[in-house]
């Protein structure tokens, strides 16, 4: 098949992070080789963080229709589960169907489609006759360290009074069930799946019993890069602040560091859970850890951030890949992180950063020898940023998406 342009059209409904982040590169990069990219959205996605429009061909939005209770809900209680959504999924899901109703009969070559925040494996896979491609990150979290990482949470509000939470409980137990048996249905009618690391192929073999292809995603070198600042005294730690990102057992790393040499931490993130954020606060203060947390700064704050670093530390429970060892190196930022899931494939251990087992101890002896041994820590940050401009760009990343692209329209023919 000759290398043509592609008229490619684009399904999403993400929230805000490193998925986003992904997706916008990747259609920045297909617009830059003169390909046609339009974008189909349920007025549910979040175009806010990085919005579309600055770099596909188009953005087409359909409108959801709106949930009367969910919205009652959510202006009576101060707090509400994130397991009720302000619109129902069924609404969503009917705007889904349409969206692939209609790219049956576009003049498209392909459908490149990211997961659904509502459903997981997106609907449209169900109704779509064209080609198509799932670039699946990972499939829904079952594992039992993630119930048990997410059980330390407090519980806040009516949601925690004695005579109700026996039935919520239940309620968010049933819930869960029905999510999970939805996604495994409509992951059936995928095909062409991509995925972001070996760990997360070998997770969608396990859970959906279906291949994938790995196709590395890539960072954007020309804007995370290093700024030859000066270091300050923090190490900083990057993602959603929600338990399964293991910022209590950083806490309980870094008070494991002598007090003299104990840095501070300063944790980012694209959003929080309130009751978390209030929990690490607490532990912090008992462990006496000096702790920051902000959370929806810009691009150019968290570049600073990662410029001034003097360490990136990452302790997510099985992360698929991870977006932030990537960010770190590219900066020129040396990283300690957990040898677990994804980052095995990510970060080089000894070159450029330091992997550890999941113990305290381990994780902060690694922070203090990167904090100590000033000729390794230049050995890493120099080894991170020809790493990063050696495999992991936009432009390696954008050519392997299309090389699976034209793969897959080849042997659709």
């Amino acid at each position: 098949m000759n290398k043509k342009q592609l008229k490619i059209a684009v399904f999403h409904n993400l929230p805000s992070g490193g998925a986003k982040r992904s997706l916008y590169t990747y259609i920045q990069y297909l617009t830059q080789q003169g390909h046609i990219v339009d974008v189909f959205i349920p007025e549910t996605a979040n175009e806010d963080y990085l919005p579309l429009e600055n770099v596909a061909s188009s953005v087409i939005k359909y409108d959801v229709k709106p949930s009367f209770i969910r919205e009652k809900i959510y202006s009576i209680f101060s707090y509400v589960p994130a397991i009720i959504r302000r619109v129902s999924v069924n609404n969503v899901m009917n705007t889904e169907k349409k969206i692939a109703e209609d790219l049956n009969t576009s003049g498209y070559d392909i459908v490149y489609s990211e997961q659904d925040q509502y459903t997981m494996t997106p609907v449209i896979f169900k109704y779509l006759t064209k080609p198509s491609i799932y670039y699946c990150a990972q499939p829904i979290r079952k594992e039992k360290i993630l119930k048990k990482v997410n059980d330390q949470k407090t519980k806040a509000g009516i949601f925690n009074h004695p005579l109700i939470k026996p039935f919520a409980q239940i309620f968010i137990e049933h819930v869960e069930t029905r999510d999970y048996e939805r996604d495994m249905e409509l992951a059936e009618y995928s095909t062409n799946i991509l995925t972001n690391s070996y760990f997360t192929h070998e997770n969608i073999l396990r859970q959906y019993g279906k291949n994938s292809t790995v196709s590395y995603i890539g960072v954007d070198n020309q804007m995370f890069t290093p700024l030859n600042l000066e270091r300050d005294n923090y190490v900083l730690s990057v993602g959603t602040c929600i338990p399964p990102k293991g910022y209590d057992f950083i806490i309980r790393s870094i008070s494991e560091v002598p007090k003299p040499k104990r840095p501070k931490l300063i944790i980012v993130g694209n959003s929080s859970d309130e009751l978390w954020v209030n929990y690490l606060k607490t532990l912090a203060k008992e462990n006496e850890v000096e702790l920051k947390i902000l959370t929806q700064i810009s691009d150019d704050e968290l570049i600073k951030l990662y410029n001034k670093a003097k360490l990136v530390v990452y302790a997510p429970y099985l992360e698929p890949f991870g977006y932030v060892p990537l960010e770190a190196m590219a900066c020129g930022t040396p990283v300690v992180g957990v040898k677990e899931g994804g980052l095995r494939e990510s970060i080089l251990h000894n070159k450029t950063g330091l992997l550890t087992q999941r113990n305290e101890k381990d994780f902060a002896n690694a922070i203090i020898t990167l904090l100590e041994d000033k000729e390794l820590w230049n050995k890493f940050s120099a080894n991170g940023v020809k790493y990063v401009d050696s495999a992991w760009t936009l432009e390696k990343a954008g050519e392997r998406l299309l090389k699976n692209m034209y793969r897959i329209l080849e042997e659709n023919e």
